[in-house]
């Protein structure tokens, strides 16, 4: 009797661990095939193309320097997107100043961003949930604002889509080294955001290098937007003959060069009377005015350390001083 239960235990406990193993190895399956899914959806899926750069922080974990991102002290209202797979992550409204170097926010669009233990072992990483990018890393209890969290994020692993306004308008100007011209106008009543590029030329997404050289044809540009609501056309081309030498025709203070000449690129016919009506005027004055008036043509953004330079830098323009003409 004892040897026929042992028997029986023996068999129960033999088919025991064979449904084991078999569970086991059915579940080991499912994950390999569910790996193997997810390694195919990452394939499969379409991620913009990156530059070399972008490739370093956002694939290879890399950080930007502090101070150089575009997005650093971009106070328009928008969305923040991933710069490879252009999914929402962060709205302006969370934005804010931390000073650390790198755009702040204190919270992430739902479900956008994960986090995940950083190789160092100490630090947080936060990724795009969509794709994986890298984009920085995020802190808690710093007490920067009510949250008490801060996504410190790399402006390069991010687009910014603004939000729609019917009442802002793009003008360009040309006054000499654009890190000058954009330091006055940025700063000025009704703009929203300004932009330095290239302007003018007959290269398609010149560099720095290239436009230096005076053989693009290009000018150093600044971009500006501002609000109809809160200013104008005038005052923006005032602004623009009060802050450099209109009429130096070789360059702009001791930045020599076709790429430093003054010019206005108008958008329009109205744009252009406007120009025009000031240099009249400065005319009437005395002034020998060397500014252009040029149709406005593709705008070429420049390299990101250039954007909000002065601003980035903690200085003033060597070459650009405000003076009331009008």
């Amino acid at each position: 009797m004892i040897m026929k239960s042992r028997n029986k235990y023996f068999t129960l406990l033999g088919n025991t661990i064979k449904y084991i193993i078999v569970l086991s190895c059915f579940l080991s399956v499912q994950v390999s095939c569910a790996q193997k899914a997810e390694n195919l959806k990452q394939k499969e899926m379409k991620y913009n193309k990156l530059t070399p750069e972008e490739e370093r922080v956002i694939v290879y974990k890399g950080t930007e320097a502090p101070y150089t991102g575009e997005y650093v002290n971009n106070k328009q209202p928008g969305t923040y997107v991933c710069k490879r797979c252009d999914a929402p992550l962060y709205k302006s409204a969370d934005k804010f100043d931390s000073h650390c170097g790198w755009p702040s926010f204190d919270d992430e669009i739902p479900g956008a961003v994960k986090r995940v233990p950083d190789a160092d072992g100490l630090r947080t990483e936060i990724i795009c949930a969509n794709c994986g990018a890298h984009l920085g890393h995020v802190f808690l209890g710093e007490g920067f604002t009510n949250k008490e969290t801060r996504h410190c994020v790399n402006s390069i692993s991010l687009k910014f889509i603004p939000d729609v306004n019917k009442n802002i308008r793009k003008a360009y100007f040309a006054s000499g080294c654009f890190w000058g011209t954009e330091y006055y106008f940025m700063k000025a009543k009704g703009v929203t955001h300004t932009t330095v590029g290239y302007m003018g030329g007959h290269v398609d997404h010149p560099t720095y290098e290239q436009v230096c050289t005076g053989k693009t044809g290009h000018l150093e540009t600044t971009e500006v937007e501002y609000d109809t609501k809160q200013t104008n056309y005038d005052e923006l081309v005032k602004l623009f003959f009060e802050t450099h030498d209109f009429t130096q025709t070789n360059g702009q203070g001791p930045d020599i060069g076709s790429q430093y000449l003054s010019c206005i690129f108008y958008n329009n016919e109205e744009e252009k009377q406007i120009a025009q009506k000031y240099i009249t005027i400065l005319e009437s004055k005395g002034f020998k005015v060397a500014t252009m008036l040029k149709p406005a043509s593709t705008f070429w953004k420049a390299e990101d350390y250039h954007q909000q330079y002065y601003e980035h830098k903690g200085t003033t323009p060597y070459c650009h001083i405000y003076k009331k003409i009008f």
